[in-house]
């Protein structure tokens, strides 16, 4: 019951860690009847029990991004097939591992990456919520800190 209670806090913390830039880059896109909701915040947000159960890095350097898709309608979130990469600003890439966490109707993809302190990072994000259709594509950008 208490990690089904962490798991919506955890987007929210997300969320909240992006309030900043949301007047230039509001944290959801909509494509047709979906609306994908995005956030990239560090791991330490999200607390020692919650990564313990979910298999999270927490770390000053480590990050997570954070991926909601929601069909006009319904309520919690919708699958789809996610893929993406993150790079710096030298363009030092890395491919975003996305995991599926399921919590009854509540869906969301996680991935971790790496930072240095100062980070400004890339994100390129594909979102397929329908095999059948194209993919959908998001680009956003956050700069990062180490939490000591």
């Amino acid at each position: 019951m208490r990690k089904t209670l962490l798991i919506p806090a955890l987007f929210l913390l997300g969320l909240s860690a992006s309030l900043h830039s949301l007047a230039a880059d509001p944290a959801f896109k909509a494509f047709g009847e979906h609306k994908v909701f995005y956030s990239a915040f560090n791991s330490r947000f999200v607390t020692p029990e919650v990564a313990a159960s979910y298999n999270i890095t927490r770390g000053k350097d480590w990050g997570l991004v954070n991926i909601a898709v929601v069909k006009d309608g319904a309520q919690g979130g919708s699958t789809a097939l996610v893929k993406g990469h993150v790079a710096n600003i030298i363009a030092q890439q890395q491919v975003l591992d996305f995991f599926e966490v399921r919590e009854g109707k509540v869906v969301y993809y996680l991935a971790p990456f790496r930072f240095e302190n100062e980070d400004s990072m890339t994100f390129k994000i594909s979102i397929k919520p329908d095999p059948d259709k194209p993919a959908h594509n998001i680009s956003f950008q956050r700069r990062f800190y180490h939490d000591e």
